[in-house]
């Protein structure tokens, strides 16, 4: 009688246990798809905080949370960057549609989440900045001028000898950026780490578009063609750039 009546309520008791029966998942549990992935926390740690800092700051890449540099991008540039990245930087495509993982809608995720995290305003109102994109091609004879007067006091007057804030003309930094690298840094500055935006690289002067032009020009005239072969002041070998050392015939 006992063993009939336990078999009959055994039914009612796994059916009223439903979802928490051992060992079944809880919605909890249930790891959702990565192209459902839509917080922006997420979204950024996943994919920009490990060049550009964990909050916008203090990376190796550009200062995202910089108010200046939200201000001076529009979104439809910052779209275009996180999905197609940059030719000649080290800003890959995140984008599905240029190889990357995120779809449309998380790149508009990342750059609402941007906007909403880091702009303050219209802090570039009353002033004359220079425009994000580049009005033109700059003249390096020229920049060398610029250069020695707006940045060489940091960063020193050859890669060879740098200042007290690093070198910048160092053939291995010059051939991981591209000429909008420059421009975006010497405009919005990166004040995370301490450099100047366009209007205090010289005191009382700030530098016009025009400067700004010819200091990249400049700049990525001194980029070498081959960054880091060969060492200048290795003399350890002798044989030429490219030119392989005879291999000894096998002794018999």
């Amino acid at each position: 009688m006992r063993f009939r009546m336990a078999a009959a309520l055994l039914p009612g008791l796994i059916f009223t246990a439903g979802c928490h029966w051992p060992g079944r998942p809880t919605p909890a549990d249930i790891v959702p798809r990565p192209e459902a992935v839509m917080s922006f926390d997420k979204l950024y740690a996943q994919n920009c905080a490990g060049c550009h800092g964990v909050d916008g700051q203090n990376g190796q890449a550009t200062n995202l949370a910089n108010p200046l540099y939200e201000a001076l991008v529009d979104d439809a540039t910052l779209r275009d960057v996180i999905a197609n990245g940059e030719k000649g930087s080290l800003m890959p495509a995140f984008a599905q549609s240029a190889g990357g993982n995120l779809t449309d809608a998380q790149v508009n995720a990342i750059v609402s989440g941007m906007r909403a995290s880091w702009s303050k305003g219209d802090v570039l109102a009353g002033q004359n900045a220079p425009p994000y994109k580049a009005s033109g091609a700059g003249d390096a004879g020229r920049g060398q001028q610029v250069y020695s007067t707006a940045c060489a006091r940091c960063h020193g007057d050859v890669g060879q000898k740098p200042g007290p804030a690093g070198s910048i003309l160092d053939g291995a930094f010059l051939a991981l950026i591209n000429p909008q690298t420059i421009r975006t840094t010497v405009i919005a500055g990166r004040p995370d780490i301490g450099q100047p935006d366009w209007r205090g690289d010289v005191p009382g002067h700030p530098l016009t578009d025009a400067d700004i032009n010819d200091v990249t020009a400049w700049m990525m005239a001194q980029r070498p063609a081959n960054p880091g072969q060969p060492y200048p002041d290795d003399n350890t070998t002798s044989e030429k750039p490219g030119e392989a050392q005879p291999i000894a015939p096998a002794k018999r």
